[in-house]
């Protein structure tokens, strides 16, 4: 594990950050930042798609604040990881299983630096969906906690057959690695005004997810390709339909989202055996980026949940 690149002065974490290079098995380089300090444990922060570390080194603080560590990770295909398709600014993946090498090389680094235990594991949007797959194949964690978890993604009726019959003819093809119709090549944030944005009603969080990627292009990267939409899809399907894990969880959404489906977070929680579901009043995806209100009683609820199995 050598010394990688930690933007601090984006992230805005408490002191002693510091990331670290990661390979995968399957030898994708992968960058992963850790804020070691915490005598209760450490939560696994797995980000949604698009994200890097350094969007959460205020969530850092704040549980540290509580007592936690926290450890998060560059996917890959974004933020300084290997970009896996050309042009670099595609969201894509092989197979939305090559996420669980990723996972393994966290749990390793989590090892290696000796970050304290119990660990926890807290997922946002698409992290939502490798934490759950992650946790079906035993991640070894205490509890978990979920943030607009990527179980479902929101389209019009119409759209939903249009998108499995594209994912299905591009399929391995050169066509796979076409931008999804509707999308940009350029961060949400740096195109979308903040007025109506479908993340926050928070302008200060807005600000600053947008001012991370303007500081360091490096970081970003645009909407997915065709083969990305349809392996999501197919992951999703199969965690439905999938037994739900006895890891207790927690799990906010917002009364407002507009991203994932809230319907599908729904069914998923209804079936966890120790789940609970929160909805934030009028809060939009970003739980963690939401009015101080929100993000505050999100940090708490998800502290006690984790300090509960301490």
């Amino acid at each position: 594990m050598d010394n990688a690149p930690l933007y601090s002065d984006i992230a805005e974490g408490p002191p002693g950050g510091k990331a670290y290079w990661v390979t995968t098995r399957d030898g994708v380089r992968l960058r992963v930042g850790a804020w070691a300090t915490g005598s209760k444990g450490t939560v696994m922060l797995m980000p949604g798609r698009t994200e890097y570390i350094e969007k959460y080194g205020r969530i850092a603080g704040d549980l540290a604040a509580e007592g936690f560590a926290m450890i998060a990770i560059d996917w890959r295909g974004q933020g300084l990881a290997d970009r896996v398709a050309e042009p670099s600014s595609l969201g894509h993946v092989g197979e939305f299983k090559d996420y669980q090498y990723d996972v393994e090389a966290m749990v390793r680094a989590c090892e290696v630096l000796r970050l304290p235990l119990p660990w926890f594991v807290l997922g946002h949007s698409m992290g939502g969906a490798i934490g759950l797959r992650a946790l079906s194949n035993g991640l070894p964690v205490k509890a978990a906690a979920f943030s607009a978890p990527m179980w479902g993604i929101q389209m019009k009726r119409w759209l939903r057959p249009v998108a499995w019959t594209l994912g299905i003819a591009t399929h391995g093809r050169a066509m796979g690695k076409s931008l999804t119709p509707g999308t940009k090549r350029i961060p949400y944030t740096e195109i979308a005004p903040f007025k109506g944005n479908m993340l926050t009603r928070d302008k200060d969080s807005y600000t600053y997810m947008s001012r991370q990627t303007k500081t360091y292009p490096a970081l970003s990267i645009g909407g997915p390709s065709l083969h990305w939409l349809y392996e999501s899809l197919l992951e999703m399907r199969r965690l439905r339909k999938q037994q739900q894990p006895k890891t207790p969880c927690i799990t906010w959404i917002g009364e407002m989202e507009r991203i994932v489906d809230p319907e599908a977070v729904e069914d998923v929680m209804n079936h966890w055996p120790n789940g609970k579901l929160i909805v934030a009043p009028g809060a939009e995806h970003e739980i963690m980026m939401e009015l101080p209100e929100v993000r505050k009683a999100f940090i708490k609820s998800v502290t006690q949940h984790f300090a509960a199995q301490l």
